[in-house]
């Protein structure tokens, strides 16, 4: 039998003793490795609340880099049962009296009673017009339907009736379906059922005017209102709101009342009984203090944690986990750097401490509200040149839009040789078609691609037509009303130069994809209104310098080009003359600054990820 016990006749427990000396052997490097590791760990984890508590400093920099922060209004009103207001950034701090004497009103329609909604009620088309209709009814009467006059900003729309919805249901929801600005709706009035018609839009200029043309199974013209019949009842009369501003009278199609006070909206509830309703408007200094403390509040919670992992207590002898390490020591101190760098370019309030913001013994920071409100008082727009990256043009039609975080601070001239121009198709209309403007069945229809979308053939209302500003504007109510051009949208304007007889059809957009192209003609299009089938116009795209550095035109945003010191500064051109249009002064405010630093510290590859995969 084998011998496998160490130590047989000698009487020691070898193998006892072998096992203790080993364990006695690995014994101080076993504890050191676990001291190492539980200091790895910690140092581990105190690098991942160094980096939440810099996150959360940099999630507090974004309502300063905001410019809408420091853009804000307040509004109140005396009495919130007739008007309610907004104010937008470029309403001016002011008091204002409203009074209010009517309330604007939708043009509403009413059929003729039936015994059901599923009653047949003939088929054919339905054609809605939008503009000011110049009618009395009945009550009180005489009744008498004396013209119509369209408004070309509304697109003019035909509904289809057919076997498929030639029901008093049925028309209700081809109108509803086709969302052409008219609701349809039936209502029991005791005596039947009846179908109403209201415009969407309150105000004179949106009344309807309802022409019916017949086909197959009759009874469809019940539902025309127009010169030609008032088949249908009005219920209600469109009307604008009356009211008045400081004693100013304004009406308004619209009972939100926009452009009567420069940046205000009134939103119009019901008329005043002879006490005027007083708005006051002020500057929203509570958005800037409120972000201005959250930033204070969360850079102190970021100088807690640094503090408290650097930190050595005498008494116990304790210290932080990283006392004296140098990737903190490099972290705090590129952050004090920044937080105490002045912004050139922006005036006298370039520092923090200019408005009230200091360091105390602990490094955290703390305001003088007093010092704050004093220069919200003094110069409002001071606080977003420190604390938001933004650009401020001497020209008017000139806006800043954006910049990168390789735009670099500055003033750069601003040169445009080209504005940019909007796609157009024009025509001089044929002598004889301008002293008679008679609109037949040889050239009434035409298609039309605009900014490369095709129409539908459009149909223009056959009729004599008083002057070429009217037909200017069915054409305008017929190419906007189209559903293709509506669904991808897409609008023109069309105008009439009495001058030269010549129509003009033009894109809304700007640049080189705005296009109007006509595809299609009728047969004495050409020689009556003049158009053909042409590709017209492009529009041009702005072209221009920034900082004598050819600048990107997209319609008419121009954008600094690639590798020069402008790089990423976009700007909004609408001036309407080219040429030098001053300069534009580029700052890079303190908020953007450390978010800057702090993407640097907190993005991939960067510092700190470096240290926690060498921890790990």
């Amino acid at each position: 039998m084998a011998i496998t016990s160490s130590g047989i006749g000698s009487g020691l427990d070898i193998e006892s003793m072998v096992t203790q000396l080993v364990a006695a052997e690995r014994s101080p490097t076993e504890n050191r490795l676990v001291k190492d590791s539980a200091e790895y760990q910690g140092q581990i984890s105190a690098f991942g609340a160094l980096k939440g508590a810099m996150s959360s400093f940099q999630s507090s920099l974004s309502a300063l880099q905001s410019l809408s922060t420091y853009s804000g209004r307040n509004a109140t009103v005396s009495d919130a049962d007739v008007l309610s207001v907004s104010a937008g950034s470029a309403a001016v701090a002011g008091s204002y009296s409203v009074e209010v004497s009517a309330l604007a009103k939708a043009h509403s329609l009413a059929s003729g009673s039936y015994t059901a909604t599923t009653d047949v009620v003939g088929e054919g088309t339905l054609s809605f017009r939008f503009g000011t209709t110049d009618y009395t009814s009945p009550d009180p009467g005489p009744e008498a339907y004396n013209g119509f006059t369209l408004n070309a900003d509304k697109a003019a729309a035909t509904v289809t009736i057919d076997s498929t919805n030639n029901t008093l249901e049925g028309i209700r929801d081809a109108v509803n379906d086709a969302d052409i600005g008219v609701n349809a709706s039936i209502i029991n009035d005791g005596s039947g059922f009846r179908l109403l018609f209201s415009s969407e839009d309150t105000g004179a200029e949106n009344s309807l005017e309802i022409t019916v043309t017949e086909s197959g199974a009759a009874g469809l013209s019940a539902f025309e209102f127009s010169a030609s019949a008032t088949n249908l009842s009005q219920t209600v009369a469109a009307q604008d709101a009356s009211l008045t501003v400081n004693g100013l009278p304004v009406t308004s199609a619209s009972n939100k009342v926009s452009g009567v006070i420069n940046g205000l909206d009134l939103s119009l509830k019901s008329t005043t009984s002879g006490v005027p309703v007083e708005v006051g408007v002020a500057r929203n200094s509570g958005s800037i203090k409120g972000a201005i403390n959250s930033f204070i509040s969360a850079y102190n919670g970021m100088i807690d944690v640094t503090n408290a992992l650097s930190s050595y207590d005498p008494a116990t002898k304790e210290a932080g986990l990283l006392l004296g390490d140098a990737t903190l020591r490099g972290v705090s101190s590129s952050l004090r750097r920044e937080l105490n760098t002045a912004i050139t370019g922006v005036g006298p309030y370039d520092t923090l401490a200019s408005v009230g913001i200091t360091t105390d013994s602990d490094g955290k920071l703390s305001l003088n509200q007093a010092n704050l409100d004093e220069v919200l008082e003094q110069d409002f727009d001071a606080l977003s040149a420190l604390f938001a990256a933004q650009g401020v043009a001497s020209a008017s039609g000139v806006n800043y839009i954006s910049s990168s975080s390789k735009t670099a601070i500055g003033d750069y001239a601003l040169e445009i040789s080209q504005l940019a121009t909007q796609g157009e198709n024009s025509a001089t209309a044929g002598a004889g078609f301008l002293a008679s403007m008679v609109v037949d069945g040889l050239n009434d229809s035409f298609k039309l691609k605009v900014n490369g979308v095709e129409s539908a053939e459009i149909t223009i209302t056959q009729a004599t037509y008083a002057n070429g500003d009217a037909l200017a504007e069915e054409l305008q109510t017929k190419i906007n009303g189209d559903t293709t051009l509506k669904a991808g949208g897409l609008s023109v304007a069309v105008t009439f130069d009495s001058g030269t007889g010549s129509f003009a059809i033009t894109s809304q957009r700007y640049g080189s994809d705005s296009t109007v192209e006509l595809t299609s003609v009728d047969t004495d299009t050409a020689t009556t209104l003049g158009f053909s089938v042409s590709a017209g116009t492009d529009g041009l795209d702005v072209e221009g310098t920034i900082g004598g550095v050819s600048a990107t035109g997209v319609g008419q945003r121009l954008t600094a080009a690639t590798g020069s010191d402008a790089e990423g500064l976009a700007l909004l051109i609408s001036a309407t003359s080219a040429g030098s249009l001053g300069s534009v002064n580029f700052t890079r405010g303190l908020a953007d600054g450390l978010d800057t630093l702090l993407g640097n510290f907190l993005g991939a590859d960067n510092i700190l990820e470096v240290r926690l995969d060498g921890l790990q």
